[in-house]
């Protein structure tokens, strides 16, 4: 079943930049756009080393119940300029109606432009499961057994 993601323009935003969309035929994730509010569009928002931003992409998304939407970095502008999302993937719900904005974190060494209309991030929407939580009175023991971090090797 392919779910329907329906979306609604944000009063004020700019609706030429379109729906988020799949640049190849093979692509996972749907790239998001940067949509500025009106006196920010000509210049940008400058993003210092180290800081981060909410940058609204101009939307509102109805999810389907059973899925939800992550939101990931872009390959090429976290390999070129250091731009990623501090809270990767970032999780959209299925209940959630509000404007549709993405944490950016400039983790590179020189200051980065946000421009209206680019490509910030991507969205792959997922299938959910709900599990049940019960206490026990005891786990079943395993090979690992309590060793992590680290414990199964380093290669």
């Amino acid at each position: 079943m392919t779910p329907t993601l329906k979306f609604q323009w944000v009063e004020g935003a700019d609706t030429t930049l379109g729906l988020p969309s799949y640049e190849t035929a093979g692509a996972a994730g749907a790239d998001l756009r940067a949509n500025l509010e009106a006196d920010a569009r000509a210049a940008g928002h400058m993003l210092q080393p180290g800081a981060r931003l909410l940058i609204q992409t101009g939307l509102r998304v109805a999810i389907p119940a059973g899925f939800e939407v992550q939101i990931r970095p872009r390959s090429g502008l976290a390999l070129k300029h250091g731009i990623t999302l501090p809270n990767s993937p970032g999780t959209i719900d299925s209940d959630y109606r509000g404007p549709l904005g993405v944490i950016v974190m400039n983790a590179g060494q020189e200051a980065f432009t946000i421009t209206h209309g680019m490509r910030i991030a991507q969205m792959v929407v997922a299938p959910v499961v709900q599990a049940k939580f019960e206490l026990a009175e005891a786990l079943q023991s395993t090979e690992r057994g309590a060793s992590g971090f680290g414990s199964t090797g380093t290669h």
